[in-house]
C-alpha cells in the first residue's frame, strides 16, 4: 500500500490483483473549511434581546379565518433573479481564494464572523447587494462576502465516504478511484442522476445524491 499527497488532496493507492479494478483513495484537506473569527476582532458585542413576535393580552380579538389558498408548485414558480447580476437565486459558486472574510453585513464596516480557508470550496449565493453576496456553505455557515472572492467555476464536496468514482455513469462500471468524504472536486457535466467530477488527477462519474454543490434537477453538458 502506498500513500502520497497530491496538492491539497492526499491519495492512498490501493493495488488489487486479478479480476479486480485498481482503486485510489483521496483524503480531504486536514484543516477545517471555516475558522471562527471572533478571537481576532476584539471583545464580543453584548447579546441582543428579542421580543416575542406576539404578545398575548386578556382582551385580544381573535384573528378572522383566512381564505384557503392554493400553493403553486415550485417547478411552475418563476425563479428568483439577483438584482445585481440577473442570475438565478439561489445558485452555486466556488471560493476563489485561500482565505475569504465572511462579514455580518454587506460592507467593510461590518464585523467579520467567519473566515473560509479552503480554496475551491463550493458555496451557495442566496442574496445580492451591490458588490456583496450573501453565501452559505454545506453546513449552513455563512454571511456576506465581496464578489471578488467568488468564482463561477463550479465545484462540489463529496458527502459520502469512500465514494466510488466510476468510469461511466453506471453503477456496474469499473472504479477509477475512491473519494473520502470532504474531498473537493471540480464539477464537469451532469445528467439527471449522475455528475462527472475530477479530483487529484482522476476523473469519473458519481451519483448526484452523494455530492453537495449541484442542484438535484441540474443538467450540465
Amino acid at each position: 500500500m502506498l500513500g502520497f499527497r497530491l496538492g491539497a488532496v492526499a491519495l492512498l493507492v490501493v493495488a488489487t490483483f486479478t479480476g479486480q479494478a485498481n482503486a485510489e483513495v483521496m483524503r480531504p484537506q486536514a484543516r477545517p473549511d471555516v475558522v471562527e473569527a471572533r478571537a481576532m476582532i476584539g471583545p464580543e458585542m453584548p447579546p441582543t434581546v428579542e421580543l416575542p413576535a406576539v404578545v398575548p393580552t386578556s382582551n385580544a380579538v381573535p384573528e378572522p379565518e383566512r381564505e384557503e389558498t392554493v400553493a403553486i408548485p415550485t417547478s411552475l414558480a418563476p425563479p428568483e433573479i439577483g438584482p445585481e447580476t440577473n442570475l438565478p437565486l439561489p445558485r452555486f459558486v466556488s471560493l476563489k481564494t485561500d482565505e475569504g472574510n465572511v462579514r455580518r453585513g454587506p460592507s467593510l464596516s461590518h464585523r467579520i464572523d467567519w473566515v473560509f480557508v479552503r480554496r475551491g470550496m463550493p458555496l451557495q449565493v442566496t442574496a445580492e447587494y451591490g458588490h456583496w453576496r450573501r453565501v452559505i456553505d454545506r453546513e449552513g455557515i455563512g454571511g456576506w462576502v465581496h464578489y471578488a472572492l467568488i468564482s463561477g467555476n463550479r465545484s462540489v464536496i463529496v458527502d459520502e465516504d469512500m465514494l466510488p468514482l466510476l468510469r461511466r455513469p453506471d453503477a456496474d462500471a469499473p472504479v477509477a478511484a475512491q473519494l473520502e468524504a470532504g474531498v473537493i472536486a471540480r464539477l464537469d457535466e451532469c445528467t439527471i442522476d449522475w455528475c462527472r467530477i475530477a479530483a487529484g488527477g482522476y476523473r469519473g462519474w458519481a451519483p448526484k445524491t452523494a455530492l453537495w454543490g449541484v442542484e438535484p434537477d441540474e443538467i450540465r453538458d
